[in-house]
């Protein structure tokens, strides 16, 4: 763990203990510094996290204090890495995928296993003005320029986004797609061939396991923890035995757990992936959604070999419906952009004009930061939900942004049960093994806190809760 996530947690465990009562006032951060030989920028990362998990509040010129009306604080976190099989496996998630999402797009479900955030989250007004003025004025030629990689005006945009977190993209690797799910396919197919395998997280996205069964490949699922992420010993032992052609991760605010990895771990991934010459299609969709002070640099910013193929999109920040994502895909860029020539050929051109000059005109940030903050406090009210209705024994991740958080329920309970009983109720949930190839991880559930908890929200996570406990074994 990091410093201010130590401090973070000793602060929580004083709340939870109630050596620091609702109403009180934390120490202010000079004296925190002083007393636990910290910076300042820790000690506010740490408040940031409390504030984040709902058990602090700031008050303007007065500091931090812990909250009033919490009606509890989230529950423990599970701390057991994952144990998948060490064989490859052929993936077969289709159906239980195709039934998942079709019962959660329905709007008279409340949308606890949904893949995306509440639409009312986004800056639609200001995009769609943006749009109509790209569309009114494109011209014949730029329907038909730059087709496959994209334009240039987004691509320099994109380029000019990674600067700023110190990393250096070259506007001629990145390749625009219709969202982060073709931008990863496009670069999982790019680096392997039918029969190769892939290694993945366990549990993972089951984007993953989709494109790896679609592309007739076989995945290597490898322990991951749920705070820690993907366990590189084990991840060192995989690559000796199946020698991967390519590795899908999530490093940063992983599908469904939620966890991020340090830097330093980081670091080491890219270090031991370019030992083996092994390419790394990183899926960073939520790195823009961060709770702390700023945003976690992604595998990509310690990539000196070229071989990260960095995807993410615009889908998760401003609008699920525009699809407008990429892969910055260093050494693999002329093969990306042959496979979308071949498949896809181009993505929206008014699409890609229309959010360059959203992008350009400086609304994004301001943007972000208040989606931020309301997912923020959605997590945490969430959180607190599942720690007052859910059963004794429940155990709940704690990602420091996204919109995802893991579920882990006493043991031999059926969430796929729980899924098939919620969604009776209209209430939607993302049963565990839909996250592994292997089907494993029957008594977990991922949910989405990305939308509104409002007092229908709040009726459903109770009512979720009393069918968790009716499922638990006697």
């Amino acid at each position: 763990m990091t410093l201010y996530e130590n401090l973070a947690n000793q602060l929580e465990e004083s709340i939870r203990s109630g050596a620091l009562q609702p109403g009180d006032r934390l120490p202010s951060v000079r004296r925190t510094c002083s007393r636990r030989g910290v910076s300042p920028a820790t000690v506010f990362q740490a408040y940031y996290l409390l504030e984040a998990r709902g058990l602090i509040r700031a008050r303007q010129r007065s500091g931090y204090f812990v909250a009033t009306g919490n009606g509890g604080v989230p529950g423990p976190q599970p701390q057991t890495p994952s144990a998948p099989s060490e064989e490859s496996v052929e993936p077969d998630v289709a159906d239980r995928v195709f039934t998942l999402l079709d019962s959660v797009m329905k709007r008279h479900i409340v949308p606890f296993g949904s893949p995306i955030p509440s639409p009312t989250l986004f800056p639609l007004q200001s995009l769609g003005k943006s749009m109509a003025i790209a569309a009114r004025t494109l011209s014949p030629w730029a329907t038909v320029d730059e087709m496959s990689p994209g334009k240039q005006v987004l691509r320099r945009l994109i380029a000019a986004r990674y600067a700023v977190d110190g990393i250096t993209v070259r506007v001629d690797e990145i390749v625009i797609t219709s969202g982060a799910l073709e931008a990863l396919n496009l670069s999982l197919a790019s680096v392997t061939r039918p029969g190769d395998a892939v290694v993945v997280e366990s549990p993972t996205f089951y984007g993953a396991l989709q494109a790896i069964q679609r592309l007739g490949l076989r995945a290597v699922e490898v322990s991951t923890h749920p705070h820690d992420g993907i366990d590189l010993a084990a991840l060192g032992q995989a690559i000796s035995r199946h020698h991967p052609k390519a590795c899908w991760l999530m490093p940063t605010f992983q599908n469904p757990l939620g966890c991020t990895m340090s830097e330093d771990r980081k670091r080491e991934l890219v270090a031991l992936l370019a030992l083996h010459r092994v390419p790394l299609v990183e899926d960073d969709v939520y790195g823009e959604l961060y709770f702390g002070p700023r945003r976690p640099l992604p595998a990509k910013a310690f990539d000196h070999e070229g071989l990260v193929l960095h995807c993410s999109s615009y889908s998760k920040t401003l609008a699920p419906g525009y699809r407008i994502g990429w892969t910055a895909a260093g050494i693999h860029a002329d093969a990306v952009t042959r496979l979308k020539l071949s498949t896809t050929l181009a993505t929206s051109a008014p699409g890609q004009l229309g959010l360059a000059r959203y992008l350009a005109g400086g609304g994004y940030d301001r943007h972000l930061r208040k989606m931020r903050e309301q997912l923020a406090h959605q997590y945490a009210g969430a959180a607190q939900a599942v720690a007052r209705h859910f059963p004794a024994g429940t155990q709940a991740t704690r990602p420091g942004g996204g919109y995802m958080f893991w579920v882990v329920l006493p043991e031999g309970t059926d969430a796929v049960e729980l899924h098939r009983r919620a969604l009776a109720q209209r209430v939607s949930v993302a049963p565990g093994p839909m996250f592994s190839a292997s089907g494993q991880f029957a008594n977990c559930i991922r949910l989405n806190f990305g939308h509104p908890l409002d007092a229908r929200a709040e009726r459903a996570l109770e009512q979720l809760g009393k069918l968790a406990s009716q499922l638990v074994p006697s």
